[in-house]
């Protein structure tokens, strides 16, 4: 084994604040699509560098472990890159979430241990916060990425007395935390130097009340809730900073924590809904789909690709929206090359992109700039809308409730107010789609049945690539 290496103090300050810099700058980036990937790469050698920097300046780790360490985690890394699908990202990000929860929990447990003696009343608080949101976001977040991915039933999971079996998890987990940080001298010696008791039971109650708290909530509110967590995640560290006295990761965990939050408030506004409304409400009832075909038998228009390739043939203007469905279809490069092939016509052709479209805010850039789309043929919800009454054809795929009017016309609505993309208000409507099924909100969408909306039914990949040869057989 190689000899430790002695890191002076102002080497290990410097070191943190490169880190520093370079997770703000990274943040800074990640705010565009363009730079998104720069400030990816940059906020990670940030990471890499405070890692290093603490592992070997205080001795905890040689450089041989240190690099073994990287090689492995690398290798996880590519390994998960590679295999997960993009629409499989929320619950992926979920995990990571909740893996940043569970060593905050892991890391102020560890530190307690090693104290011995009595323990500050600063840190002490710093471990309780650390431990009650580090559990909570773990095993909150193992509930939902088990949600989003199908592992656990989507439904919202209610029952007598729900609030009440919460908050007296939460209550034991605080009386544990009150004792640890009110009576350290009481824990000292052995309770304290070996088990640290009363930090323990508190993660457990914590533990408990994060599948509580996630449980309740149905599926389609995961992706708010999974921002939420990402948030809980950053304080855990953050805490966990103050705990182990170090900087870089309190400044680290502050950076998440307020990113999070702020991705949070912005899928609220999206869907026009209270951070209160998601965690304790939910959309209701969800219709099937035999029920939503009772509800529009004998009203829709149904079309087919031979029919949309004449109407696409004497449009000047077309706006594609893209939506979940298209990304489940992986049906993205299907639809960038039927954009591509209008354009070498002509056509003016745009992608109205809706914030939550693709669950979570930039999930349906990401995956159009994958098939090469442009970012400057991506617009934003705000953007689009006033262009509606211009665009000669809209091609919705894999879209539903961010196109549904009911948000706009109906008070009593699940989705009233929900800013949606007024799509009604182009020349014509094709809505391609599996079937009938409701969107995440289970109800029935008016668009369906308009004068001006014909339904494309199929897979959407399938059906874009078919909408595709038949158009390149005809110029």
């Amino acid at each position: 084994m190689s000899e430790l290496i002695s890191v002076p103090e102002w080497g290990i300050s410097l070191a943190y604040l490169v880190a520093a810099i370079l997770f703000i700058q990274g943040l800074r980036d990640m705010t565009h699509p363009r730079t998104a990937m720069r400030g990816n790469i940059i906020s990670s050698i940030g990471m890499i560098i405070a890692v290093v920097i603490t592992l070997v300046a205080f001795e905890i780790l040689t450089w041989e472990l240190v690099i073994a360490g990287l090689i492995v985690g690398g290798l996880f890394g590519v390994l998960l890159a590679v295999r997960v699908e993009r629409t499989e990202m929320p619950q992926l990000v979920g995990l990571f979430n909740g893996f940043g929860g569970g060593a905050s929990v892991l890391v102020a447990g560890g530190e307690l241990m090693l104290e011995g003696g009595s323990i500050p009343t600063d840190v002490g608080t710093a471990a309780v916060f650390s431990g009650l949101v580090g559990a909570v976001t773990f095993f909150g977040s193992l509930v939902a990425a088990g949600k989003l991915h199908g592992v656990i039933s989507t439904q919202a999971v209610r029952y007598t007395g729900e609030q009440i079996v919460k908050a007296l998890f939460l209550i034991a987990a605080l009386v544990a935390g009150a004792y640890l940080v009110i009576q350290p001298d009481i824990l000292a010696d052995t309770l304290q130097t070996d088990m640290v008791p009363s930090y323990w039971l508190l993660v457990l109650a914590a533990s408990v009340l994060g599948i509580l708290l996630v449980i309740p909530i149905g599926g389609a509110d995961m992706p708010v809730v999974i921002a939420l967590l990402n948030s809980y995640s950053g304080l855990a560290a953050a805490a966990t900073g103050f705990v182990i006295n170090n900087t870089a990761l309190i400044i680290a965990g502050t950076l998440v924590g307020a990113a999070g939050f702020i991705l949070t408030v912005i899928m609220c506004e999206s869907m026009n809904r209270s951070l209160r409304n998601v965690l304790f409400g939910g959309f209701g009832e969800e219709a099937t789909t035999s029920e939503m075909e009772e509800e529009y038998e004998g009203q829709i228009t149904e079309t087919s690709v031979e029919e949309v390739e004449i109407l696409l043939d004497a449009a000047q203007q077309v706006v594609i929206v893209p939506g979940y469905g298209m990304a489940v279809a992986q049906a993205q490069h299907a639809v960038a090359e039927l954009a591509e092939l209008l354009e070498k016509n002509g056509v003016d052709v745009e992608f109205g992109i809706h914030p939550v479209a693709g669950r979570m805010p930039g999930h349906m850039n990401a995956l159009l700039a994958e098939a090469d789309v442009p970012y400057d043929k991506m617009r934003e919800l705000e953007e689009v809308n006033p262009t509606f009454s211009q665009t000669d054809v809209v091609i919705v795929t894999g879209a539903n409730d961010v196109v549904n009017p009911l948000a706009n016309e109906d008070d009593s609505s699940p989705i009233a107010g929900m800013p949606i993309l007024e799509v009604s208000n182009a020349g014509s409507v094709i809505v391609n789609k599996r079937s009938l099924s409701p969107g995440f909100s289970g109800i029935p969408n008016p668009l369906f049945t308009n004068d001006n909306t014909n339904m494309l039914f199929g897979d959407a990949k399938a059906t874009m690539q078919e909408l595709v040869n038949i158009y390149k057989e005809n110029h």
